[in-house]
């Protein structure tokens, strides 16, 4: 098997968050990884892992990642163990690493970004972060909800709405401010 670069960056990504938050299941590593690709996709203009991202009842899936967790790659499995836990809701896929992680596939940016992740999701269940995949004006809302598209793949570039609108407003203002200059007596 052939693996790719960002093929790495996935699996110490799971790796990471396995090791850096609680909770982590199938629903929760999902979130984490679409919040981590879009952020960063928002401020460099690509994702972290390359993997493509569904509007799902229950927010943004990785569709290949999410089937292959069921019966994961070599590469994967070699790294990171997948349980079936019970809890009280039905059962649930535990995800727990078995190797290192290992930083060196990331810059700066990627880790600051896992960090940060992991930082404010460390204690969240799934359900919270479900609720935070579902927030206005994000791409799955706009996708699911607005243009009803179920199962459809969420495009990145709605990652880059709101920051592209935000850029223009700060270019109008200096252009304004610019030409104001020269308008005074």
């Amino acid at each position: 098997m052939l693996v790719s670069h960002e093929r790495e960056k996935l699996i110490n990504a799971i790796i990471y968050f396995a090791k850096n938050t609680r909770f982590l299941g199938k629903t929760k590593l999902c979130k984490l990884l679409y919040f981590l690709d879009f952020e960063h996709f928002k401020e460099t203009g690509r994702s972290v892992t390359g993997m493509a991202y569904y509007a799902w009842k229950m927010g943004p899936v990785p569709v290949d990642l999410y089937e292959e967790l069921d019966m994961p790659e070599a590469d994967l499995a070699e790294r990171v163990e997948f349980a079936e836990k019970p809890t009280r809701n039905g059962t649930m896929l535990v995800v727990t690493p078995v190797a290192e992680f290992d930083d060196s596939h990331f810059s700066k940016r990627e880790m600051r970004l896992m960090r940060a992740l992991s930082e404010e999701f460390r204690d969240s269940r799934a359900d919270d972060i479900i609720e935070a995949t579902h927030l206005e004006n994000r791409p799955w809302q706009k996708i699911y909800v607005e243009d009803g598209k179920r199962q459809q793949q969420i495009p990145y570039d709605l990652a880059l709405r709101r920051q592209e609108a935000e850029l223009m407003r700060d270019v109008i203002a200096e252009r304004q401010a610019f030409v104001a200059q020269f308008r005074q007596p």
